[in-house]
C-alpha cells in the first residue's frame, strides 16, 4: 500500500516539474500531474531505458523527459481543439 502512495506522489511531482519546465499547465490539475508523471515515466523508460536516479520504481531522468514530451503533445492537441471551436 505504501509503494502505491509513493507511486502517486512521485508521479505527481514529476508531472508538476515537467509542467514547470515546459511552462504549460497540465490539463486536469493534480490528477493531470499524476497521470502525466506516471504515463511519462512509462514512455521515458520505454524509449530511453532505465538510467539515472531511481525513486520508488521511477527512473527520474527518463520519467521527466517522458512527462515533458507528453505534456507538450497534450498541450498542442488541446490548443488545436480550442482553435477549432
Amino acid at each position: 500500500m505504501m509503494s502505491f502512495i509513493w507511486y502517486l506522489v512521485i508521479g505527481g511531482v514529476l508531472g508538476w516539474l515537467a509542467g514547470v519546465i515546459i511552462g504549460r499547465d497540465v490539463p486536469g490539475g493534480i490528477i493531470g500531474n499524476i497521470v502525466a508523471g506516471i504515463v511519462g515515466s512509462w514512455i521515458g523508460s520505454a524509449v530511453l531505458g532505465n538510467w539515472g536516479w531511481q525513486v520508488s520504481d521511477f527512473y527520474v531522468f527518463p520519467a521527466l523527459i517522458g512527462a515533458i514530451v507528453l505534456i507538450f503533445i497534450v498541450s498542442l492537441i488541446m490548443r488545436s481543439m480550442r482553435k477549432a471551436t
